[in-house]
């Protein structure tokens, strides 16, 4: 079937129904999606501009678009019901409803969700997010007392990415140490991290998987060798049982389900959103 045109459209960044949008196509993976995003149309001539570009894409791809929408002036939800696709409207159905229930008239101010409507949580943020790179791959462990909580495991088990992850999206300063041949053989938590061990949380990962990732980083060494890929997520597994730590194998899972998953298994709350 021809591909079908997928047009994302907001007067802000567009993420939140970019999001959505993504989650919904994904249910139909039989599907050609030819996806573009209309960020910051933010006046009657730029929704008529996207209005006519819905248009072109209909005429030649011979599929009806799908448009998911998010626009806070009610007008411009108006100007855009003119196009020649199917509309979802990701904002008005929702304020209405809230509105009444909460007897209370929205802002309707755009950027409220991913702006900088309040200066202190984005620095916040952002300092998350450095923080997570200052105490990367087990560096400044002097500075644990910050962490919200700290990913133990094998190297390349996923650590890093996860990280910044949290960071970046729910405001935590997540470190992360890697464990090595040494830590391995003490069979006991590395000493920087004891004091920590209730923000501590470790992952795990299929043998097999992590022996392709290292090879992509040292192909043929000793380190990326699938006798040594067993070994290390054997001990590591072994650590976290020893002395208590949660984990979760990070084999079949996106960064966004294992920050959920951590987030829920710690009990962690974010007050970012």
């Amino acid at each position: 079937m021809p591909h079908c045109p997928v047009f994302i459209v907001s007067d802000r960044s567009g993420l939140t129904a970019e999001t959505l949008s993504h989650t919904l196509m994904s249910q139909f993976p039989d599907v050609r999606f030819h996806q573009r995003a209309l960020p910051f149309v933010d006046t009657p001539q730029k929704v008529q501009q996207a209005v006519r570009a819905i248009d072109e894409a209909g005429r030649e791809s011979g599929c009806r678009p799908l448009v998911f929408a998010t626009f806070v002036d009610e007008s411009f939800s108006e100007i855009l019901s003119a196009a020649e696709g199917e509309i979802f409207d990701l904002f008005s159905p929702f304020i209405g409803r809230m509105e009444r229930l909460l007897d209370q008239q929205s802002s309707h101010k755009p950027g409220q969700s991913h702006g900088i409507s309040d200066v202190g949580r984005y620095y916040r943020r952002i300092d998350a997010v450095n923080y997570a790179m200052h105490c990367d791959d087990g560096l400044h462990t002097q500075d644990y007392n910050r962490a919200t909580l700290i990913l133990l495991g094998a190297s390349r088990s996923g650590k890093t990415p996860t990280c910044l992850y949290l960071a970046l999206h729910f405001g935590f300063y997540a470190a992360n140490y890697p464990l090595t041949e040494e830590d391995f053989g003490t069979g006991v938590l590395p000493g920087p991290l004891e004091p920590h061990k209730d923000r501590i949380f470790g992952l795990t990962i299929d043998p097999m998987r992590l022996h392709q990732i290292r090879t992509e980083r040292r192909p043929g060494s000793e380190y990326a060798s699938v006798a040594r890929c067993r070994q290390d997520v054997v001990r590591a597994e072994q650590m976290f049982r020893r002395n208590g730590i949660p984990f979760c194998d990070s084999t079949n899972y996106s960064v966004e389900e294992l920050g959920s998953t951590i987030k829920h298994q710690m009990g962690l709350v974010s007050s970012l959103y």
